[in-house]
């Protein structure tokens, strides 16, 4: 028998656990499952801070108060652009 033939035989004679390539394959699976676990674990016991029960009320103030912004910056706006107009621009 040639040494091929010999060490040929011997890997088909071990268990499938002695195979470095089937832990291979197999670890990626495994992690991901273990990763899931630790995702569902975080979820659970770090709940999310509720929702305000007037929020809707909240979101209607807050673009009011942006509206409210928005005119009193216009003179302001208008002045920063004109004063960013080159001279020869300007209207006579």
């Amino acid at each position: 028998m040639s040494t091929n033939s010999l060490t040929k035989a011997v890997h088909e004679t071990q268990p499938w656990w002695k195979h470095g390539y089937v832990w291979l394959v197999i670890s990626g699976p495994v992690i991901v499952v273990v990763a899931g676990f630790v995702t569902l674990w975080l979820a659970l016991s770090r709940p999310d801070p509720v929702v305000a029960e007037d929020y809707y009320q909240r979101g209607l103030d807050i673009n009011k108060t942006l509206n409210n912004q928005d005119a009193a910056m216009t003179p302001a706006m208008k002045g920063r652009n004109h004063a960013a107009t080159p001279p020869q621009d300007h209207p006579r």
